[in-house]
């Protein structure tokens, strides 16, 4: 590539920032720093009806937290800004005059009640009305008026728009490197408008525009915007400047693989659509996801990287990221993936991360006598029980036992466990845990297992009940680990409370 490659990434501030903008960030930062570019935030406001205060802080947080960091943006700078498009206004009306100068765009001063009379009327015969070759000489705007009339409606102060010229029988030559070659017919395309009467301009004309002085090489965006793709590639022949690659990413589809995945869909299905909460929406980072993981099943949905690899970093996905390898059919969201993908990063997670999160829960606790357990301590509980868990509020629930005796017990498992001479036996089995020397979980397990072979018992005898009055359950990590963990007072202390209740 000859040119320094820079993309960006322009969200309207109108919402939260739905996990399919978060992928396309994804993939825009991944494309630029394979290729050693620029990756841009620029906040798209023109559309100030639709403003929420607080959206631009939030996309610029929740990017963070996915890991994605912008090399220029509002708050970073850099040599291409104002990166707000509503600080960029000012040139807007220039480029949209360059192009009626040029004769690629002209004035129009039909009201709103003009033209929705023209499209009430074709709709009653069964006609769509579109604003183009076949009837802009009939409607009211600088191709179909005078110089006179023109310069009287100008002089007058009437509200008017500019609109892109069409150009009529023509066939539009556009180019996807998702999707190939593609052919349009300029006559079903309307004169879209530029430049607003308000003073703003249009979103394809800010787009166009910005794009072009930022010096964006890749324009990476989503499928929706695939339609727009006619008429920014005629406005950048009718600038006489370099277009873009484009590439237009897949839908994220519902988990029925019906229909793009929408909020209702989140709220319906119990999962989360946004990368952190919005409002009253609870966010990926809220609901116990990794953001390791939200970023590598993102990456997943609609790429592939030709290999059975599933598991990535953000510096792995850098390296062997390429837009050839993206879909151009939809990518199903699956609810089951995204856990696994969870799972697995729990287990290469930093267990002394893992175990701060969740002491942070366990001393927050209103029962206060949790918090007598060191941070070593939970660490080392942590390391025993994560492989089972998704999540870490998934902790409390795996683990509880470890700080906590049970205070009653599965009563399935006493029926199948709980013999006459249990009592008896594991009244023995104190006796052992008290000669242990080095109360760890090798040397327990050694000193048990001897004394239940000298004594002719079977381990079913011994081990299923010494495990229920320990946990409670018959759950949990290998029970010597949870011997040595709850350390020797407590494991026969735990068998004496369970011989005096279940006798």
């Amino acid at each position: 590539m000859s040119k320094k490659v820079r993309v960006r990434f322009a969200p309207s501030p109108t919402g939260g920032l739905h996990i399919g903008g978060v992928r396309t960030a994804l993939y825009n930062y991944l494309y630029a720093k394979k290729h050693h570019g620029d990756f841009i935030l620029r906040i798209e406001d023109t559309d100030q009806n639709r403003y929420v205060e607080g959206a631009e802080d939030y996309i610029v947080n929740a990017l963070a937290w996915c890991g994605l960091t912008f090399d220029e943006s509002p708050k970073k700078g850099g040599d291409y800004g104002p990166y707000r498009q509503s600080e960029r206004k000012a040139i807007y009306l220039e480029y949209a005059e360059k192009l009626v100068e040029l004769g690629k765009a002209y004035y129009a001063f039909d009201t709103t009640e003009e033209l929705a009379e023209q499209r009430k009327e074709l709709e009653s015969s069964g006609r769509t009305f579109i604003y183009n070759s076949k009837n802009r000489q009939a409607l009211s705007n600088s191709l179909s008026m005078t110089e006179e009339e023109f310069k009287s409606k100008r002089s007058s102060g009437a509200n008017y728009v500019i609109r892109f010229l069409t150009p009529e029988d023509e066939t539009i030559e556009l180019y996807d490197s998702v999707r190939g070659s593609m052919q349009i017919d300029s006559n079903i395309l309307d004169d879209k408008v530029l430049f607003k009467s308000d003073g703003m301009p249009t979103y394809h004309l800010a787009n166009i525009v910005d794009d072009h002085l930022m010096k964006i090489t890749h324009v990476i965006r989503g499928e929706e915007w695939l339609p727009s793709l006619a008429l920014h590639k005629q406005l950048y022949d009718a600038f006489g400047w370099d277009t873009p690659e484009f590439s237009h990413l897949p839908l994220i589809l519902k988990p029925t693989g019906k229909g793009k995945l929408s909020k209702r869909d989140g709220e319906k299905g119990g999962f989360p659509i946004f990368p952190i909460s919005w409002k009253d929406s609870i966010g990926y980072r809220e609901a116990g996801y990794f953001p390791e993981a939200v970023i590598n099943f993102l990456a997943l949905l609609g790429w592939n990287p030709g290999t059975e690899q599933e598991l990535f970093s953000l510096d792995q996905l850098v390296e062997v990221f390429s837009i050839e390898r993206v879909h151009s059919a939809g990518a199903r969201f699956n609810l089951d993936k995204t856990k696994w993908m969870n799972q697995q990063y729990m287990q290469i997670y930093d267990e002394k991360q893992l175990g701060e999160a969740f002491a942070k829960e366990l001393y927050s606790q209103p029962k206060g006598m949790l918090s007598k357990f060191s941070i070593d301590y939970i660490v080392n509980v942590v390391t025993l029980i994560k492989e089972r868990a998704v999540f870490i509020s998934d902790f409390w629930e795996l683990s509880n036992y470890f700080f906590i005796a049970p205070l009653k017990y599965n009563s399935k498992a006493i029926k199948k466990q709980w013999k006459p001479d249990t009592a008896a036996i594991l009244k023995q089995s104190i006796d052992i845990f008290q000669e242990v020397r080095e109360f760890n979980s090798e040397a327990v397990e050694t000193d048990i297992k001897s004394w239940i072979a000298n004594q002719n018992l079977s381990l079913g005898k011994v081990m299923p009940p010494l495990r229920l009055v320990l946990v409670g359950d018959m759950k949990g990590p290998h029970i010597f680990d949870v011997i040595a963990l709850i350390g020797k007072n407590e494991t026969i202390s735990r068998i004496e409370t369970a011989i005096k209740k279940l006798g």
